[in-house]
């Protein structure tokens, strides 16, 4: 590969390399302060051009490595980070089995876990973004990673991709030396991605006790609400959220079924911001 950068992320080592300078800077700028692997790397990524001559001609990133998509659709060069974020999300969603993978959001306070999980526009990452600014540690936005021997959370704290409207509301929060370049026109819109302070890089091998799973929902006209979820709920969305549930076999099975037994969920509704904040911060009161 021309061009390539190394990095560990909690456990988890990735070489990313590309057929072009500006997809690399873009993600060592961003990417400023994690360490690189003191072995190999668990994960390669790379990010090629489809023909030799679309390396110049109307230039295309094909998303390749360890684990591809026959099918993927290759990106534009001007959206080359985002490309490379994708590859890292597509080699550890494929490729992770170590730990049981769960579509999440996690912050920390003193040694406890929150897990934010939910569809996509349900605003977990708005809030962890958020939270990480407001006293609590970035653990990780994309996945949480559940060990399956010990039934801890461990830190996976990528860049938090915020999308849209969450960008202004994040922006306004956060240090502007830690945000990213704006990307427009992707797949999902406007993209920007938010790098966590200093003290979840420094504390990213560090992991945490599942201490409350909560599914938030977002809507302008939702009333603030909170609502206990069912065991059995909770273990359908989990596995539905997983990406490796299926491949790790039993030892998911009992990680997931663990994690649902120990660990109080609720749901919550909200209309914005502030009011989901308050309402994690009146759950956090309560079960800790």
């Amino acid at each position: 590969m021309r061009h390539e950068v190394q990095l560990q992320v909690g456990p988890v080592g990735f070489r990313v390399g590309s057929d072009w300078s500006a997809p690399i800077e873009a993600l060592r700028a961003l990417y400023e302060g994690y360490p690189a692997p003191s072995g190999a790397s668990d994960f390669t990524v790379r990010l090629e051009a489809e023909r030799p001559w679309r390396r110049w001609v109307r230039p295309s990133v094909a998303i390749r490595g360890d684990y591809t998509l026959p099918d993927a659709a290759p990106l534009s060069l001007e959206h080359g980070l985002l490309a490379a974020e994708m590859g890292m999300n597509l080699q550890m969603a494929l490729g992770q089995k170590r730990y049981l993978l769960l579509h999440a959001s996690t912050v920390e306070k003193d040694g406890r876990a929150l897990l934010m999980t939910g569809h996509s526009g349900s605003g977990k990452s708005t809030l962890a973004a958020i939270l990480g600014e407001r006293g609590w540690r970035l653990m990780g936005d994309e996945f949480a990673l559940l060990d399956p021997e010990d039934g801890r959370l461990y830190a996976f704290p990528r860049a938090v991709s915020l999308k849209n409207g969450a960008i202004s509301v994040v922006a306004g929060i956060a240090d502007e030396t830690r945000l990213g370049p704006l990307l427009t026109g992707t797949p999902k819109g406007s993209i920007r991605h938010l790098r966590p302070r200093a003290e979840a890089l420094e504390r990213m091998a560090e992991p945490a006790k599942p201490t409350l799973i909560l599914f938030p929902r977002f809507g302008r006209d939702l009333t603030p609400a909170v609502r206990p979820v069912g065991a059995a709920e909770v273990f359908v969305r989990l596995t539905q959220a997983s990406t490796n549930y299926v491949a790790l076999g039993e030892a998911g099975f009992n990680a997931l079924a663990g994690l649902v037994q120990k660990t109080p969920a609720r749901a919550i509704d909200y209309p914005d911001t502030e009011a989901a904040l308050a309402l994690v911060a009146e759950l956090w009161a309560e079960l800790t």
